[in-house]
């Protein structure tokens, strides 16, 4: 039976699909909107502007992968100060930390040329590259000699809200019963048993895990995160030709 629940295999995915992990299949940011866009999923744990610059999806409530702060797994690395960066590498596998990225900058007047790039072991080598995800933390714990700006904590100074990184964006036209009730389910199961999560999972040390799941990404989706939104959109529509849609939530069911 083909599996109908896409997410990503990045840490931060974990708590989200405890105990639905046979039923979702993992895919990488981009592949997996892509899947999710043509049909192949009736729902996936996909960036925020998946759903914000394709009319397809109602949000569910409740369930985020948010910062408040200090991200750490979406950052640029820069050698120069940002006012001489005339390049910045990006990492194209979250559309949501690129536009992230670009409000940010246009925010400080800034608008250097973003180039994409894969090679994640030459990152160091790179003057400035937006980094993202397990890469991400890989990359901070290694050495290097960049200075980091932060882009959760670039948000947070700049609006004084949360930043939404992705949301379990339901297609309208599959909406198998139960789905959405499962997926909170799975939420409560991971946040129930993060303790386990953090001393089991395989990526990094236990020490990284718990910061990182405990400090830095929260998993709700409440007010303050759908104002931060609210206002991510009122932001995109200023740098952007393309259509920004309302973002629309739905309880589970």
């Amino acid at each position: 039976m083909a599996k109908r629940i896409g997410s990503v295999p990045y840490l931060n995915s974990a708590p989200l699909t405890c105990g639905i992990e046979g039923e979702t299949e993992f895919l990488p940011p981009n592949r997996l909107a892509k899947r999710l866009r043509t049909g192949g999923l009736a729902t996936g744990l996909v960036s925020i502007t998946e759903v914000l610059f394709n009319d397809l999806y109602d949000i569910l409530d409740g369930v985020a992968v948010a910062s408040d702060g200090p991200v750490k797994s979406v950052f640029v690395a820069h050698k120069k100060p940002l006012e001489q960066v005339e390049v910045i590498h990006c990492d194209t596998a979250s559309l949501s930390s690129v536009n992230l990225l670009k409000v940010t900058l246009a925010k400080r007047g800034l608008s250097p040329r973003l180039e994409p790039f894969g090679d994640y072991d030459r990152a160091a080598e790179r003057d400035a590259v937006l980094l993202i995800g397990n890469p991400g933390l890989e990359f901070l714990r290694s050495r290097h000699d960049h200075k980091i700006l932060d882009l959760g904590q670039a948000w947070r100074e700049d609006t004084g809200l949360p930043f939404v990184f992705a949301v379990w964006a339901i297609r309208r036209d599959q909406r198998p019963p139960g789905l959405g009730q499962k997926l909170l389910q799975a939420k409560r199961d991971g946040l129930a048993k993060l303790d386990e999560i953090i001393v089991t999972h395989p990526e990094f040390d236990a020490e990284l895990r718990a910061a990182y799941l405990r400090e830095h990404i929260r998993f709700d989706l409440g007010e303050r995160e759908k104002q931060g939104i609210a206002c991510f959109v009122e932001r995109l529509r200023a740098i952007t030709d393309e259509t920004v849609y309302e973002p629309k939530y739905i309880a589970g069911f």
